[in-house]
């Protein structure tokens, strides 16, 4: 059972101050994201596809770094499973977020979890 201690979702935590505050200063070196920045050009691209409602300019900060992170979880790390990465992702939203935060990073990421299984089955 996830508590506010665990080791994992400190971490997460970490990560997610380090991407909302990319949000702001791009230039700047971070030491803890350098990989997901790697991929947020094709990490964007799928937000975008999920709610083309929401230009990412106008989302959050906070949910944007959260959504990031998540998306991220959910490509390239294979051994945390999709569901865990999208409950922790919900569990930020609540704690940092606004009112309605978790339950639009649980629609984003149902939305991005749903394309990415449709691209698989028609591949």
């Amino acid at each position: 059972m996830k508590t506010p201690n665990d080791p994992r979702h400190k971490t997460r935590i970490q990560l997610i101050q380090e991407l909302f505050s990319y949000s702001f200063q791009p230039n700047q070196k971070f030491t803890h994201i350098h990989h997901i920045i790697e991929q947020l050009p094709s990490i964007d691209k799928l937000l975008q596809v999920a709610a083309p409602e929401w230009p990412l300019k106008k989302i959050n900060k906070i949910d944007l770094a959260i959504l990031r992170l998540a998306t991220y979880e959910i490509l390239h790390q294979p051994d945390i499973p999709t569901k865990v990465s999208i409950d922790e992702a919900v569990e930020l939203a609540k704690e940092f977020g606004s009112e309605s935060s978790p339950a639009f990073v649980n629609g984003v990421l149902g939305t991005i979890v749903r394309n990415q299984e449709d691209e698989d089955e028609s591949a």
